[in-house]
């Protein structure tokens, strides 16, 4: 057993995991063989995808300093993958050094890379737990560590809703935290999308790995937003959502959807 509590058998090495396959396709090292190997196909399935990993990336960054921007000084980011620097408390922590940044995932070995990036900080934690379960998250110790569900909370589920099937009911997960949020609180949210181009060669890498692939619709998407009020310019394609450099002029390779709401009442 580890300080962590799980143990090294825990750990799936022999499927890929959709935290490692991102991780490679941004150039990452924290991955394994089965990993750069769904990684390859993808990328031969869909050529542009290294592109729109990173443009939701930066669609992070962006929106990340529009909720710190607007006041929000707690982040519950969910799905939060292997580190890639700036980290999510570097970009937050750069605009407001009193930020607090609950990190969650479900892989033992992203909780152990964040468990020694985090080491020693009281204004960041990391919680192995699943979206599948939006309940023990929110009830969960090292969430509740460091963020105050009694003031507004900047919800990041950035590339993670896709991977929850009709069957885990992705609305009632997105609602569920969305009941747990006090007003002023934001939701920054992007999903894949099969709506500019036939994604389902790319779909079918992640049959086999740890968690599938959803393609959702934009109108299917918007409707994780019940409850909230959309920012301008409301759900668009990510490289489009306050862009701080030129969009790409060829938007239709960027398969992902992502916005920002905040919740009103």
């Amino acid at each position: 057993m580890t300080e962590n509590g799980f143990r090294a058998e825990q750990i799936d090495t022999a499927r890929p995991h959709p935290a490692r396959i991102y991780d490679y396709l941004l150039g990452g090292k924290n991955n394994y063989e089965v990993d750069r190997e769904a990684g390859d196909r993808l990328a031969a399935a869909a050529p542009e995808v290294r592109l729109g990993v990173r443009a939701n990336r930066d669609f992070l960054r962006r929106a990340v300093r529009y909720v710190v921007g607007g006041g929000i000084r707690q982040i519950l980011d969910i799905g939060t993958g292997l580190p890639s620097s700036p980290h999510v408390h570097e970009i937050a922590q750069e605009m407001a050094p009193d930020v607090r940044v609950a990190y969650v995932d479900n892989d033992p070995i992203v909780n152990t890379y964040a468990n020694v990036l985090l080491s020693g900080s009281a204004a960041t934690s990391i919680a192995l737990a699943d979206l599948r379960d939006p309940r023990g998250i929110v009830d969960h110790p090292d969430v509740r560590r460091v963020i105050d569900f009694d003031e507004p909370v900047a919800v990041l589920l950035v590339a993670i809703v896709h991977f929850l099937t009709e069957a885990e009911e992705p609305a009632r997960v997105v609602a569920t935290l969305r009941d747990a949020l006090p007003a002023g609180s934001c939701l920054v949210l992007s999903h894949a999308t099969g709506d500019f181009a036939d994604r389902s060669a790319a779909q079918a890498v992640y049959d086999k790995a740890t968690a599938p692939l959803n393609l959702r619709s934009h109108a299917e998407i918007e409707r994780f937003f019940d409850g909230f009020t959309l920012v301008e310019p409301g759900l668009v394609q990510v490289p489009f959502w306050r862009p701080d450099a030129p969009p790409p002029t060829r938007p239709g390779e960027i398969g992902y959807y992502g916005g920002v709401a905040r919740k009103t009442g």
